[in-house]
């Protein structure tokens, strides 16, 4: 016992997070950011402006170009919780919350791949879900589904915003109230310019960026890395910062960080499947995302745009493709924070801040913008689909339905574009 108090760092590496008190103690780092960010006000606003800026021109460019619709998926349901939240459940859990979680999300997508298919045979005129309700169940049924419809919109959108806005703000010191109003800027324009075409091309390009920074992080991880670089150190690390004879009281460690065995995981181990409140997660996370799938119309109205001969081939591929970008991140940058033994506090963790402690602490202020730049695709990319979802329902299930079922194309298109500026400008509120 007295050679493990006196051995600063206690487990032999991670020393940068602890330093000697005046005593002479080993004292641990009280939390991974201190309140402070990482990188200047700057480049938190070149993020969010300059991209916003280039995707709005590049993506209005590809829409001119473009005369077919290419449906996305995978980017669509890659939120902001899919990245930050993802590794949070595995900080907590270790390895079950990133299976609990992707697959938790996984189901919903797949099953939703055979409702899709049924939409091309029985409803191919449709253009949201409400219309469908109406058509089968009538007004009261059309009411009820609309105002869920809305409801999901709107949590969902202010999930994005104010999970981005506020990594945004630890990383950089942006001000949330400002990140939240400016993330949907060029959403808004790229949308208005291009519609649903530019949101299924946006989506694609999106989708591109996350994958080739998901890759960087998880070679990163396992392989290049000089900290960690392969999963039999990871492993072994996980071992060590689960184990029952560590010393978790102050100053070795602090209340809200992880240190020692997991309360209800199998032996206190990171590394098992039988934790109880990972499987409690999975089941929350399972029966809700059906709301947020199955009620979302931005699903339903990717469905019906699609090609028939592509529609379920999208949606059952897209499902499957989608597992591995949380359950990959996850296990790369959550794991990757324990076996690093970074002083993350609980406070930090439900911020979202696991994902960007473990970039920083393996690649310096370049990891933080890598991952900067991943959040910000996945913000505006699910965002995007967001305000065509709410257009549609305001377009055809109000306006079309209830005000002026006469209405012109050009009559539609003026209204669906001006709910896309008026909920996009909402989103930021």
């Amino acid at each position: 016992m007295a050679t493990s108090q006196s051995q600063c760092p206690p487990l032999g590496f991670s020393g940068k997070y602890y330093h000697l008190s005046s005593e002479g103690g080993c004292v641990r780092q009280s939390s991974f950011f201190d309140g402070k960010p990482v990188l200047n006000q700057a480049v938190g606003y070149s993020v969010i402006l300059g991209f916003g800026a280039f995707f709005t021109v590049f993506t209005s460019f590809l829409v001119w170009l473009e005369k077919r619709y290419v449906g996305v998926i995978v980017s669509q349901w890659t939120w902001a919780a899919t990245i930050l939240q993802s590794s949070n459940v595995a900080w907590e859990y270790g390895v079950s919350g990133p299976f609990w979680y992707a697959s938790g999300a996984t189901i919903q997508v797949l099953l939703f791949g055979v409702m899709a298919i049924e939409i091309k045979r029985k409803a191919p005129y449709a253009h949201t879900v409400c219309e469908i309700v109406k058509a089968r169940w009538g007004t009261l049924a059309h009411i009820v589904f609309l105002a869920f419809c809305f409801l999901t919109n709107i949590i969902v959108t202010a999930m994005l915003l104010l999970g981005g806005s506020a990594v945004v703000n630890a990383l950089t010191g942006v001000n949330i109230y400002a990140a939240s109003f400016l993330i949907p800027l060029g959403v808004i324009l790229y949308t208005l310019a291009g519609g649903l075409k530019a949101t299924f091309l946006a989506s694609y390009i999106h989708s591109v960026i996350v994958h080739i920074v998901l890759v960087i992080f998880v070679y990163l991880v396992y392989t290049a890395s000089s900290e960690l670089g392969s999963p039999s150190v990871v492993y072994n690390r996980l071992v060590e910062v689960a184990s029952k004879s560590r010393i978790c009281a102050e100053p070795f460690s602090h209340d809200g960080q992880s240190c020692g065995p997991i309360s209800g995981n199998y032996k206190g181990s990171y590394l098992t499947m039988l934790s109880s409140g990972g499987l409690v997660f999975g089941i929350i996370n399972i029966v809700g995302n059906f709301g947020t799938v199955f009620v979302d119309n931005g699903y339903w109205v990717s469905a019906i745009a699609a090609r028939p001969s592509s529609t379920h081939k999208g949606y059952l591929l897209g499902g499957l493709v989608w597992f591995a970008v949380p359950f990959s991140l996850a296990t790369a940058l959550g794991l990757g924070a324990l076996a690093l033994d970074l002083p993350i506090t609980e406070s930090e963790a439900s911020h979202g801040l696991v994902p960007p402690a473990t970039a920083i602490a393996l690649m310096g202020k370049g990891g933080s913008v890598l991952l900067l730049t991943m959040l910000f695709m996945a913000v505006t990319s699910a965002g995007s689909s967001e305000l065509i979802a709410v257009s549609s329902l305001c377009t055809y299930d109000i306006y079309r339905t209830y005000i002026n079922p006469e209405a012109s194309g050009k009559q539609i298109l003026r209204v669906s574009r001006g709910v896309v500026l008026v909920f996009g400008c909402f989103m930021g509120c």
